[in-house]
């Protein structure tokens, strides 16, 4: 059975996107089973995969709408060496179908559970939106991943997003819990960074993961050639950061078990 992890944050620009190709890639590279699950309209973490997303035939808006199994929406990225489920602005459309239809936040949870036994982890890009696809996502999840920018209005959003995953607690998904906030853009020139860091984790305390992903040109760069900074530049200190992320969840999830 596979580890689903919700990547979300409310707040824009936080690395969030960043986060769920990396950790993805970073996974894979320790030698994981990984599918990503782009379920962001925007479509960047399907083409940061290397995946055309203004050329799909299959997507998850397909698969939300119950117009292709899961097997078929499913691509493998050669530039990542991961699995992924892509998506594009036809998403938009999907959620207003789900929002009439209604009953539609177990939708992605049926569909993931046919292909669970294939993954060891399966990392669901959520749009920075609180919507009916974040709600699809967290009813999907066994954990949420929240990255959290190094840097001034931190904590701006995050109240919004406990209360979103506080409903799903009470109704689609009891067992839901954030699994860990992800200090991201971390720049050790700068004093604000550091005072940031230490607020998160006097906020949140074990909640916060203890690796921190710094500021780097090769995780900025990356995407622009539709690869993993792992894939970019394997030790660059974005790429090692992400990988010390993925050990850090991979024992955090035995030591659970």
């Amino acid at each position: 059975m596979s580890v689903v992890f919700s990547v979300a944050n409310q707040k824009g620009g936080v690395g969030k996107t960043t986060t769920a190709v990396n950790l993805s890639a970073a996974l894979r590279a320790i030698r994981k089973r990984v599918l990503m699950v782009d379920i962001d309209p925007q479509g960047n973490a399907t083409m940061g995969c290397g995946i055309n997303k203004h050329d799909l035939k299959k997507s998850t808006c397909e698969l939300l709408l119950g117009e292709c199994s899961i097997e078929d929406a499913i691509m493998h990225s050669d530039k990542v060496k991961i699995d992924v489920i892509p998506s594009n602005t036809d998403l938009i459309a999907a959620e207003i179908a789900l929002i009439r239809n209604g009953n539609s936040e177990y939708l992605l949870k049926e569909a993931l559970a046919k292909v669970s036994n294939k993954y060891d982890y399966i990392i669901i890009d959520c749009p920075p939106s609180l919507n009916m696809l974040t709600i699809n996502a967290f009813t999907a999840s066994d954990g949420i991943l929240i990255p959290m920018q190094c840097e001034y209005y931190a904590l701006e959003g995050l109240s919004a997003l406990i209360q979103t995953i506080e409903r799903i607690q009470a109704t689609t998904n009891p067992d839901l819990e954030i699994t860990g906030l992800i200090r991201t853009m971390y720049d050790t020139r700068n004093r604000l960074s550091n005072e940031v860091s230490v607020q998160l984790q006097q906020y949140f305390s074990k909640k916060v993961f203890k690796t921190i992903i710094p500021r780097n040109i090769k995780l900025a760069e990356a995407p622009s050639f539709g690869q993993a900074a792992i894939n970019y530049a394997r030790s660059s200190k974005g790429a090692i950061s992400y990988v010390s992320l993925a050990s850090e969840i991979v024992g955090k999830q035995k030591m659970l078990n």
